[in-house]
């Protein structure tokens, strides 16, 4: 029987981070993807805290987790809502088309 270690979340951890980053760096024209690679960014944070804190027997990650699971929940409600008036607005959401909210 194989015995899942703290390596195998790391690892898990490491390819959501990749992927994320992947995502900010070839992506620059569509916004969604890009809060959607913030997200995955997050994520691996989040399984990284979980799989320490579970390692170092106590729960301070885990509860710092719930808070940046809330930040992020946030983050996505209010990042969707500018969206969705931007596009009323514009017609678009293009990240060449954001500079346009400027002053």
């Amino acid at each position: 029987m194989i015995e899942i270690g703290i390596e195998h979340f790391l690892v898990v951890a490491a390819a959501l981070f990749v992927i994320g980053i992947f995502g900010l760096f070839l992506n620059r024209k569509n916004i969604i993807i890009l809060l959607m690679s913030i997200e995955l960014i997050l994520l691996s944070v989040n399984i990284n805290f979980v799989a320490f804190s579970r390692f170092n027997g106590d729960m301070v990650g885990q509860v710092f987790t719930l808070f940046v699971l809330t930040v992020a929940a946030a983050e996505a409600a209010i990042g969707l809502a500018i969206l969705v008036c931007f596009f009323r607005n514009r017609g678009t959401i293009d990240v060449e088309d954001v500079n346009v909210m400027k002053g």
